[in-house]
Formats: C-alpha cells, structure tokens, sequence
C-alpha cells in the first residue's frame, strides 16, 4: 500500500478536539463546510462501521452523490471510511467527472489534540484500484488539494463563529 499515491492534508485548528470531531460527525455541521461552493445535502449519516453517510452536491440543475461507508469511528480521535461516488439508489458507481477515477478512496481523519488547538490529518488513497485509477488519482492530486483546502477554510469560519460568543 506504501507505492500508492496519497494525498496527504494537515492543518491546525483552533478547536478543541471535541469540537472538531462533532464538525465532521453532526450532519448539519457538515452539510455547512462539506462541498464547498455547493449545496451539501445530508441524506443520512449512520456513524458507526458499516454505516453509511449519504451525501448529496447541488450546484444549479446538476447533483452529483457520494456514498461512505464507515470503517472505523473512534470517538472523537480517529475516522475510517471507504468514499465512492453513488447513483440515485446509493450504489457505488464510476466517477462522472473524471475517467478512471478510482471508484473507492479509503479515507482516514485523525484528530490529535494539542491544547486548546486539534491537529487534523486527512489521507486519500485509491483502494482495491485498476492501475489506470491509481495513475488517474496520482495526476489528479493537485486538483483534490484546492478543494479539501477550501473546506478546511470554511471549517475553520465556522468553528470560529461557534467560539465568539453573540
């Protein structure tokens, strides 16, 4: 597993890891900085493994649906899913944006505490993938940073907001 690409995303936060933690696991916090630059729709999130978050990007007319699966939820330090785009019924289809996208991602977020301040690491591999998904995911690592980034910003606003009090 060590040869694959992997995207790697680390960033502090101003959070406890409490709260953190509650950011990627509350649905309605979620559908708030998930997708940025889309309207995330939650269509449920069994936080358990072999549960499922079932999540849906609008953008205008277009929709485009992602189905995890929950390997490991360790509360609130550690996250494990399998990320796969999903068609009407759930069911984990090809990507429609890009050719030989893996089908299934395997993702980890860990939460480390560090004071008052929580540690995020958040790795994407290509998971039981062609050799045309891994070299599709490899030149494709760029682009995935730009968008995990600009949730990771919206993240920070909104934990940010939840800590100045009105």
């Amino acid at each position: 597993m060590s040869d694959l690409p992997t995207y790697v995303l680390e960033r502090d936060f101003d959070a406890s890891r409490e709260a953190l933690w509650r950011a990627w696991t509350d649905p309605q916090l979620l559908a708030r900085w998930y997708g940025p630059g889309a309207e995330t729709v939650v269509h449920g999130l069994d936080l358990k493994p072999g549960g499922l978050w079932r999540l849906e990007m609008r953008w205008g007319e277009t929709s485009h649906r992602q189905r995890i699966e929950y390997v490991e939820v360790s509360a609130p330090a550690r996250l494990v899913w399998l990320h796969a785009n999903a068609d009407a019924d759930w069911n984990i289809i090809p990507s429609p944006m890009m050719a030989d996208w893996p089908r299934v991602l395997l993702t980890t977020v860990t939460f480390e505490a560090a004071g008052d301040r929580t540690r995020l690491r958040l790795t994407w591999v290509p998971h039981e993938a062609t050799d045309a998904e891994v070299a599709a995911f490899a030149s494709a690592l760029e682009g995935v940073g730009r968008g995990w980034e600009a949730g990771m910003d919206l993240l920070a606003q909104i934990l940010a907001q939840a800590r100045t009090p009105a």
